[in-house]
């Protein structure tokens, strides 16, 4: 084998790897989108019950979505989350139709207490995930 040889394929794993790592990263920026429209939802419809004994919890999903928002911002630029945001809001909206949060809940609570409990887990099972 030539050093060349070894030189290109030295390169093609470096590329293929980084691709992976991209790839990983978009979907676990994905989950943080949908994580970060969910705790905005909840914060939102909490605000709305205008009920000053679960201003604690408004308080806590706001700051949950506020968390998920930065940690989207390491992998992917401002302008991406925001639309990424945005878009996984509209389509909870669309799939709760009014309903509330129970179906939200369900699908978003402790996915999303996971991934910001421990986020380095869920890029590295992304990584994994991606291979």
């Amino acid at each position: 084998m030539t050093t060349r040889a070894i030189c290109l394929g030295a390169a093609m794993l470096c590329l293929s790897t980084s691709a992976l790592a991209g790839e990983a990263e978009q979907a676990f920026s994905s989950e943080l989108y949908q994580c970060a429209a969910y705790y905005d939802i909840g914060s939102q419809m909490v605000a709305a019950m205008n009920a000053p004994q679960m201003a604690s919890v408004g308080d806590r999903l706001k700051n949950s979505a506020q968390q998920a928002t930065e940690l989207a911002g390491k992998y992917d630029t401002q302008e991406a989350v925001t639309q990424g945001i945005e878009q996984a809001k509209e389509q909870m909206m669309a799939a709760t139709a009014g309903q509330g949060m129970g179906g939200l809940m369900k699908q978003y609570k402790d996915s999303c207490q996971q991934i910001l409990a421990n986020p380095e887990q869920r890029l590295n099972y992304w990584i994994m995930a991606k291979m």
